[in-house]
């Protein structure tokens, strides 16, 4: 029988948080701010329950990591701290003899999501993004080498940059349409407003305990270094990166925003969801030795990803938000593991919070692309319901990311919303 808790809201089919699930978030309630765990409708305070010695049954350090403002210090500890955390808060609200016995004292440490205000849920001291959807690589590459799509290193290493971690902002919050300079063909460039505004669906690695500059973390210890995903957006200025990327690759371009989840799914609560890794097509390269798993029939992730659009036209009208894509994170080319692991081959040294995301990701189908870019592949732009029409982001236009697991038999677990709305550029000085 599935295990259900006394918090009504967590045993509903369709929520995105049941007990299987129990991410992690930081979150503002009266002037505080507190770590608190999702539950249904509610949040857990792990403040509170500290306070209320709910937590005696567990180390020292992990109590006091519990009632610091931000995830951090509990990232660092590591997957055993972690599990004994989630086995504590399992049974606090679960429907078990101690979920019943102590309801009571657990009830005065719940809050309504209605209202907290989410913040970050971590100081992201570094944020790396990569690109490992092959089927988003091919299709942009071939706007641009229709012939020679992906580049002769995509199979073989798993390709990164170094972003903007001072510019991640929490979902709900406006991003403000850019300025850059852009170039015509056959004309001088120019500053002003961007015009080519797109969003880039990706998932989130939080990184847990790190390494020490000059070391390195093995693909089979990779997975005690990470401590849950969350969804990202990684905004991008197509016209501005078109005429900057070369030759060091994004920069402006992307460096002006980046929307997360604020919900941290554990890695613990996706394991009965994991699946093979991506099948390689025959005759492409076996992974050098340092990116071979292990267990490749468990690196995968079956995460079903979904884009919703609403225009300030539809919101006015009423209009339901459109979807505009689906995609599932088992497409990626590389693991997660991967990612990890090739980030730190070199010695990096990788800190708790720090945030590598996974890059746009697209699956082989229409309707599977991760970015409006990949869409110019079609022979009309997108239409809205309201009749208007988008060939790139608009003012006024918001986009959101919702995520799922879906394997039949198994809780039903969500990552929350990813959500951003667009408003328009500040006045630029260009004199």
């Amino acid at each position: 029988m599935a295990l259900k808790s006394w918090v009504a809201s967590a045993n509903d089919p369709n929520t995105d948080f049941p007990i299987q699930n129990l991410p992690y978030g930081v979150f503002g309630h009266e002037g505080q701010t507190h770590i608190g765990i999702a539950i249904g409708g509610q949040i857990l305070d792990l403040h509170a329950c500290a306070s209320q010695r709910l937590l005696t049954a567990l180390p020292e350090a992990v109590v006091t990591a519990c009632s610091a403002e931000s995830l951090n210090v509990f990232m660092s500890l590591g997957p055993e701290s972690w599990s004994a955390l989630r086995r504590c808060v399992t049974e606090l609200l679960g429907d078990g003899a101690v979920g019943r016995h102590l309801r009571g004292r657990v009830e005065a440490s719940l809050v309504p999501m209605s209202e907290a205000a989410m913040q970050l849920p971590a100081q992201i001291g570094d944020y790396t993004d990569f690109y490992a959807s092959i089927y988003h690589a091919t299709r942009v590459g071939k706007l641009f080498r229709p012939d020679n799509p992906l580049l002769p290193n995509y199979k073989y290493v798993p390709i990164g940059y170094h972003g903007r971690a001072s510019s991640i902002v929490v979902s709900g919050s406006d991003v403000r349409r850019p300025s850059g300079q852009t170039k015509a063909a056959d004309k001088e460039p120019v500053f002003g407003p961007a015009r080519s505004l797109d969003y880039e669906l990706e998932v989130g690695v939080f990184v847990g305990p790190g390494n020490n500059l000059g070391e390195i973390i093995p693909i089979a210890q990779a997975e005690d270094h990470i401590f849950g995903l969350c969804l990202v957006n990684d905004w991008s200025a197509r016209d501005v990166q078109s005429w900057e990327y070369q030759p060091l690759g994004p920069f402006l371009a992307k460096s002006f925003a980046t929307t997360i989840s604020p919900w941290i799914v554990p890695l613990e609560a996706l394991r009965p969801y994991r699946v093979a890794a991506f099948d390689r097509a025959d005759g492409d390269p076996v992974p050098l030795g340092y990116l071979r798993s292990p267990d490749l029939n468990r690196g995968g992730i079956d995460l079903a990803l979904e884009v919703y659009l609403t225009s300030q036209q539809m919101r006015a009208s009423r209009l339901p938000a459109m979807r505009l894509s689906t995609g599932n994170l088992r497409d990626l080319y590389w693991t997660i593991d991967q990612l990890l692991t090739h980030h730190a081959s070199n010695g990096c040294n990788l800190r708790p919070g720090d945030l590598l995301a996974t890059g746009t990701i697209s699956g082989p189908d229409e309707g599977s692309e991760g970015c409006l870019l990949e869409m110019k592949h079609r022979a009309k732009p997108i239409t809205l319901p309201s009749g208007e029409t988008r060939t790139f982001l608009e003012d006024g236009d918001e986009v959101s990311f919702r995520a799922h697991t879906c394997v039949e038999g198994l809780p039903r677990i969500g990552f929350g919303e990813c959500a951003g709305r667009l408003v328009e550029a500040r006045p630029a000085n260009t004199d």
